[in-house]
């Protein structure tokens, strides 16, 4: 008798079996649809354009293939999940509202929906691509996000807006134009891995963000790579910047930050920029053929730079300030492509410190007007007399144990056609509306 109440007891929790229910295109039918539906049932949209805006308001499943177009009409969001447990798959999203301040969006995630899951979307002429407003444990997996071109770059949404939203997965869209590829703004606890970022402003942008990881992304062709500002304890490994603008890796009052693995390559006018940022793991980085490898400012302390690459950048390092800072770690620094080493035990550490800065170039960062003079004969013994009597030198940066070898980070094939594609794309002076070093603007 108590394993048949058992028995009866489970039998009356067990929902009843979701039942499919096929929509067809056109005006109306979408909404009724999910008015009609109970929780845990599955739409199937038929190929055709389903008029929105609609708002899900109950645990349902919506699925279709990319002929399946839901357009909003130019009316606020498109598709507004307000219920958990609600499931977008396959088709496409398009025609939201333009009005920024609203956050008009292709798919908007409200509080108490949590768990939704926006797989394999394509989403095409909204203001932001999805939304992520409030619901936790969001997933964002495998969607295409193209954003608008208008002229002024700030006044774009972004492709993933992720705001208040714990245990948030951003991972496999491609997003293209728009302003940025994901902002992050007050949340925690998230995972944004293996996003390709294409002609955005930034690739990825976080504010107040806290305890999140980006891994494996690919930022091309933007402005800025990777900025990550006012956060703390984020996890930044093997990403890959290729032929951004002004900055591949930005820390802005950022801390406690592991950033390993990544590659900064070519076109920024700086690879790694350090800014007012403290307690950071940077190891294992190869930052390339930047015109500054790493600037350095506004009293970052106790950061910690070991086995990375800086090769072939301009100025390898531009510091600005006056304490003596050790870029080595138990006895492995950095390996620096200009620093004439040798290494006569053979234990790939060279047997020479390196400093790469010395009196000229803080006369040169505060009083750019001298460079009218960096070829006379005062300057060249000035830079003679320090290299002949180091004790002569400014406080600055020195690697006391840098290294022979430099690491190296694989590119695939079709990732370096894409960076092929952006070659030499900044001297042509586009650069839309805005001043990535205007801090305050972001």
């Amino acid at each position: 008798m108590r394993s048949l109440s058992l028995v009866l007891a489970l039998l009356l929790a067990w929902p009843a079996l979701a039942v499919e229910h096929a929509v067809a295109p056109g005006e109306g039918g979408l909404a009724n649809a999910i008015a009609g539906a109970a929780p845990g049932d599955v739409l199937r949209l038929g190929d055709g354009v389903h008029i929105g805006p609609v708002i899900i308001d109950r645990s349902l499943t919506l699925t279709g293939t990319r002929a399946a177009v839901i357009d909003g009409q130019g009316q606020g969001t498109v598709v507004t999940i307000a219920a958990p447990d609600v499931t977008l798959r396959g088709f496409a999203v398009t025609g939201s509202g333009m009005v920024n301040k609203d956050l008009n969006a292709g798919v908007k995630i409200l509080k108490g929906a949590d768990r939704a899951q926006v797989l394999g979307l394509r989403l095409t002429e909204n203001m932001h691509g999805i939304d992520v407003h409030g619901g936790r444990d969001a997933r964002v997996i495998g969607n295409e996000i193209t954003g608008t071109r208008d002229t002024r770059m700030n006044e774009r949404g972004n492709g993933v807006y992720v705001w208040n939203s714990p245990g948030t997965v951003v991972q496999g869209n491609v997003i293209r134009y728009g302003r940025d590829g994901i902002f992050s703004n007050t949340s925690a606890d998230s995972f944004y891995r293996d996003n390709l970022f294409r002609d955005l402003r930034f690739a990825v942008h976080f504010m107040y963000t806290r305890n999140t990881e980006v891994s494996g992304n690919i930022s091309i062709g933007n402005h800025l790579g990777f900025a990550i500002m006012y956060s703390d304890r984020t996890v930044i490994r093997d990403n890959l910047s290729l032929g951004d603008r002004e900055h591949g890796l930005m820390l802005n009052y950022a801390n406690n930050a592991d950033v390993s693995g990544n590659l900064i390559r070519g076109g920024a006018a700086k690879c790694l920029f350090i800014y007012n940022a403290h307690k950071n793991l940077i190891w294992e980085n190869r930052f390339q053929d930047c015109g500054i490898g790493i600037h350095f400012t506004a009293g970052s302390e106790r950061n910690v730079l070991t086995d990375n690459a800086f090769i072939g950048n301009r100025e390898q390092v531009k510091y600005v300030g006056t304490r003596h800072v050790e870029w080595s770690h138990e006895g492995r620094g950095n390996f620096w492509s200009d620093h004439p080493g040798f290494d006569l035990n053979g234990d790939g550490i060279a047997d020479g410190v390196y400093r790469p800065n010395d009196l000229m170039d803080h006369i040169l960062w505060s009083q750019p007007a001298a460079a009218l003079l960096t070829g006379s004969p005062a300057v060249q013994l000035i830079r003679w007399s320090q290299q002949s009597f180091p004790a002569t030198l400014p406080g600055g940066v020195q690697d006391s144990a840098p290294l022979m070898r430099p690491l190296t980070i694989p590119v695939p094939p079709e990732i370096e056609a894409y960076e092929a594609e952006v070659a030499g794309r900044w001297t042509e002076g586009n650069y839309d509306d805005i001043d990535l070093n205007d801090l305050a603007t972001h």
